[in-house]
């Protein structure tokens, strides 16, 4: 919802089924010229938005529009989703949209940012700082620290109740451009709303799918040496056993319809590199040690100690260790200063 998203929202996810609707052999056929026209077309189609920039009581804010065809647009975008089996959908009616944007901007960003609707086809969003982590990857700034803060970000996304779920939330068009990353405070935060899972699939499966859209964009976008690295990075910070399972499970090149879909993803980068990479990311998520609880080995090694479990040395007084620290904070400038800052939610 800021600058950035003036880019057309794939909203695409792995393919969760077979696509019977046309063989992958007829796929397979198809030139590469034939897919970037269908590209074209389908970006084109697409725009169901419009996006302007202003400023309000002098904070940036984005207006979202729909335009006058957008809930037939939405439709046919949702048939051609239906018979390739990727189960998304966009919300065809403007009110549910604008409620459904509405309500998971402030779910998500609420704490520092606001969201409401405007007139009978339009939502208006603060503006998020930061920059996209397409962005990053495309001007090669993208860091351990940057994909580390999406991950935790998602994690903490996946662990909100959404009242339309029933359950947990999930974003179902979680690509790199709706991850805007915050240098300033090393937050990542998530936008644009116009997408929704299936009702049909289990949260892991959701949440697996979300990973999947971030990741294949480094995968087919992502500098040889550095994106294996970047990505575990972020699987590790995630570390949810059950949904890596699941994520494991989709990650695979799909056929049928859905194989058009696909290259729109991934920008049509070359088929065999993005098979290649696929593999790799595969392998690495059966060697990542994780918990089913979400916590990673590499979390439980860098966990502080016990207070009440410490050897005694010699000069150390008598009273056990966690008399001593508390002793110690009432002794302290602000008695409940911690000595971090808390993190932002």
């Amino acid at each position: 919802m800021n600058a950035i998203e003036t880019q057309p929202s794939n909203g695409t996810v792995l393919n969760h089924g077979k696509g019977n609707f046309m063989g992958s052999a007829l796929i397979d056929k198809i030139t590469p010229k034939t897919f970037r026209q269908f590209a074209a077309a389908a970006v084109d189609f697409l725009k169901i938005n419009s996006i302007e920039e202003k400023f309000r009581h002098g904070k940036p804010v984005i207006i979202k529009r729909r335009n006058g065809a957008s809930e037939q647009i939405a439709e046919s975008a949702n048939l051609f989703f239906r018979l390739a089996e990727i189960p998304i959908r966009f919300w065809s009616k403007i009110e549910d949209w604008q409620r459904w944007e509405v309500d998971c901007f402030q779910l998500l960003n609420g704490d520092h940012f606001r969201a409401f609707k405007v007139r009978d086809n339009s939502v208006c969003v603060e503006k998020v700082p930061g920059q996209s982590l397409w962005d990053h990857m495309v001007e090669s700034t993208l860091s351990r620290q940057m994909m580390e803060a999406a991950a935790s970000e998602f994690h903490r996304a996946h662990r909100l109740w959404s009242k339309e779920f029933h359950g947990p939330w999930s974003h179902a068009d979680a690509t790199m451009q709706n991850v805007m990353y915050d240098e300033k405070n090393g937050r990542a935060r998530l936008i644009d709303f116009e997408i929704i899972h299936e009702k049909s699939l289990s949260a892991a499966e959701r949440h697996a799918d979300d990973l999947g859209v971030f990741l294949l964009d480094l995968v087919a976008k992502g500098p040889p040496s550095q994106w294996l690295p970047l990505a575990i990075s972020f699987l590790q910070a995630y570390g949810d056993r059950n949904v890596l399972a699941k994520l494991k499970k989709q990650l695979v090149v799909p056929s049928g319809l859905a194989r058009i879909w696909w290259n729109v993803r991934t920008s049509f980068a070359n088929a065999a590199k993005v098979k290649r990479r696929i593999e790799l990311l595969r392998k690495a998520i059966e060697t990542l040690q994780v918990s089913p609880t979400g916590l990673t080995e590499r979390a439980r090694k860098t966990r502080r100690p016990s207070m009440i479990c410490q050897v005694i040395r010699p000069g150390i007084p008598s009273p056990n260790s966690r008399t001593l620290a508390i002793s110690d904070r009432a002794k302290a400038a602000s008695p409940g200063m911690p000595r971090r800052l808390p993190t932002t939610t």
